[in-house]
């Protein structure tokens, strides 16, 4: 198994990605979140290549895609849904299953709203679409919503540093001993960029407008009726447990799945959930 490492030109964004497996394979993409990159996915995209054809996009502002200057490019999630329902075009892309973590999913739940005939199945890892799944985390975002001043938008400088990243891969995981460093330090590297530390912010706050979203999303699974596997760590401190199993609602034959671990599931349980995805994936893409 060969993971390409390319960069694609859409509309005028040089946009990173991984590759790995038969082009010819159903199509699997990959949607990573805050604050990583398709890096996140180095140990799952083994487990799927064998069967699928695995694409996992830097998303703008974050790894190795391009990150324009705020006053050229809206940091917001419609327009980053725009780029990675362009970038799937420009690879000529049809249909494919989506995989959405954290910001991938109000990314991936975009794409699906826009073209529903486009995504065969869906992989929920802690990607939240339902209000019971946010926890009292979110509180300081969500007064930054409320009231977007200056002072509210500095209190939420904390998420961008060193100790919250580690907090994020470390935090109800059994042995920290068994997450590699390798993932968080390149967040960091990331988040230390010129300007990274606006864009994430500007992109804090932009997140009510997939709040806003969710009855809309819900309204889609409802009436599609996707295929769903939500397979969460269940001690996540961000996006909890009630979240994945409120898919159920919506989509009563969801696959409703927990791991014991964190936000970052795939740092200690890549192997559990490429077994459950590629179980998954079989029953309905063949």
């Amino acid at each position: 198994m060969t993971v390409r490492f390319e960069t694609i030109d859409v509309d005028g964004l040089k946009v990173f990605y991984r590759t790995a497996g038969d082009p010819d394979a159903p199509v699997v993409l990959l949607l990573h979140g805050f604050p990583s990159a398709s890096h996140m996915f180095r140990d799952l995209i083994p487990e799927l290549a064998g069967r699928y054809h695995v694409v996992a996009p830097d998303l703008p502002g974050f790894g190795m895609t391009e990150q324009p200057a705020r006053d050229a490019f809206a940091y917001t999630f419609d327009n980053i849904a725009r780029v990675v329902v362009r970038f799937t075009e420009v690879l000529g892309l049809e249909r494919f299953a989506i995989y959405v973590f954290d910001y991938g999913a109000p990314v991936g739940f975009r794409l699906a709203l826009a073209h529903p005939d486009r995504v065969s199945a869906i992989v929920s890892q802690n990607g939240n679409t339902y209000l019971e799944g946010l926890s009292d985390a979110w509180a300081p975002i969500k007064a930054y919503w409320n009231e977007p001043t200056e002072g509210n938008r500095d209190a939420l400088r904390g998420f961008l540093t060193p100790q919250t990243t580690l907090f994020q891969y470390n935090h109800g995981v059994s042995d920290p001993a068994s997450v590699s460093p390798d993932g968080r330090n390149l967040d960091d590297f990331y988040l230390a960029r010129p300007g990274n530390d606006e864009i994430q912010l500007d992109l804090l706050g932009d997140y009510k407008t997939n709040i806003a979203l969710y009855d809309d999303i819900q309204a889609y699974l409802r009436d599609t009726r996707p295929p769903v596997l939500a397979i969460w760590g269940r001690n996540d401190p961000f996006f909890i447990p009630a979240g994945a199993e409120a898919y159920r609602r919506d989509v009563p034959d969801a696959e409703v799945r927990f791991v014991d671990s964190g936000h970052f599931a795939l740092e200690t349980h890549a192997r559990e959930i490429g077994t459950a995805m590629r179980d998954f994936l079989a029953k309905h893409l063949h």
